[in-house]
């Protein structure tokens, strides 16, 4: 007598969910004749059709919609046995918080923290999202145990003494955010000059924390708008009232109507980087994340590839080929 399986009710689930057993088969990566055999297998099992057709493809029978209710609590619980099996295994669990300044905390830590988990289900993270100096209050503290922070150009030289520093590398360039409906839109990447005539919407926020004020290059940019947060001005961009400066860092995070373009300028000079903090003795699930930035940071596909631009580096970043580790031997970091 045929069964009810976990990969029938899992294609089941996906087929209601698009309306068509096309869209489902693109969806898990199968073939619709592999989707059509596990939705008749299902069919089969509970003896009576599960969906009709309509002009528009398919929607459940109130028997599909009965069976879908419970797959839906069935797979639900199937996965949490699974995370919590695998917990058992990990040698990681227990909680760990970290901080991060808000470009870094709007797409790279989120995706790094995702990756991990996956690795590590029984490991519970929390992102606080917070300027530099109150991050590196609370690690010293104790009360996180890692940071994301900006440093260099224009910012403060924060003590990092005994503390473990790492470059995040890639992702550091910067480059504009437009309207899907403005001119310069239909390219991917535009030369310094073609930006001579925006109108520009600029950051505004604490002091000692980075802002993006216009192209850094431009001689009197004209700015037509001021405001602290990426949302208030993304949206200011997406109702093409101006352009704004955002970092590849989190190009990945503008909302729909607004295009993130790389800029050609030889004259731009960067001097400021995105460095993880730790604790020098950090914890095995602090050495995790460390590594999964990294892994995400180059796997990022708008990361900048070309050599770190010349600046100033870093407080404690290792010469090409060391092992960061921590800054100093109690002096003060240069």
């Amino acid at each position: 007598m045929p069964e009810l399986t976990l990969t029938g009710l899992r294609v089941t689930l996906e087929v209601a969910q698009h309306g068509s057993f096309t869209a489902a088969a693109d969806a898990l990566g199968y073939t619709q004749s592999a989707v059509s055999r596990q939705v008749l297998a299902m069919e089969a099992a509970v003896g009576a059709p599960l969906f009709e057709r309509h002009a528009r493809g398919v929607r459940p029978t109130r028997s599909g919609e009965a069976l879908l209710r419970h797959a839906r609590q069935m797979l639900t619980h199937v996965e949490a046995a699974e995370l919590e099996i695998a917990g058992l295994r990990d040698r990681l669990a227990g909680r760990l918080a970290v901080g991060a300044y808000p470009t870094a905390a709007a797409a790279l830590l989120p995706r790094a923290i995702g990756r991990l988990r996956r690795a590590h289900p029984a490991l519970a993270v929390s992102l606080w999202e917070a300027a530099s100096p109150a991050q590196l209050r609370r690690l010293r503290a104790g009360r996180i145990e890692m940071a994301v922070v900006a440093v260099g150009d224009g910012l403060p030289d924060y003590d990092l003494t005994g503390l473990r520093v790492e470059v995040v590398r890639g992702g550091r360039g910067l480059g504009v955010a437009v309207s899907e409906e403005h001119p310069l839109a239909a390219r991917d990447e535009v030369h310094v000059d073609d930006l001579a005539r925006e109108e520009w919407i600029v950051g505004a926020g604490g002091a000692g924390e980075p802002q993006f004020g216009a192209w850094p290059t431009l001689d009197s940019p004209r700015v037509v708008h001021e405001a602290r947060a990426w949302p208030t001005r993304l949206g200011l961009v997406a109702a093409g009232l101006g352009v704004c400066v955002l970092p590849a860092l989190a190009a990945a995070t503008v909302p729909r109507g607004v295009k993130w373009l790389r800029v050609e300028d030889p004259a731009l000079v960067l001097g400021r980087e995105t460095v993880m903090v730790t604790a020098a003795d950090a914890s095995p699930a602090a050495g995790a994340l460390l590594q999964a930035v990294r892994d995400e940071a180059a796997a990022d596909p708008l990361r900048d590839t070309a050599d770190p631009s010349p600046g100033i580096p870093p407080p404690g970043t290792p010469p090409p080929g060391a092992a960061p580790g921590p800054v100093g031997d109690g002096a003060p970091p240069t």
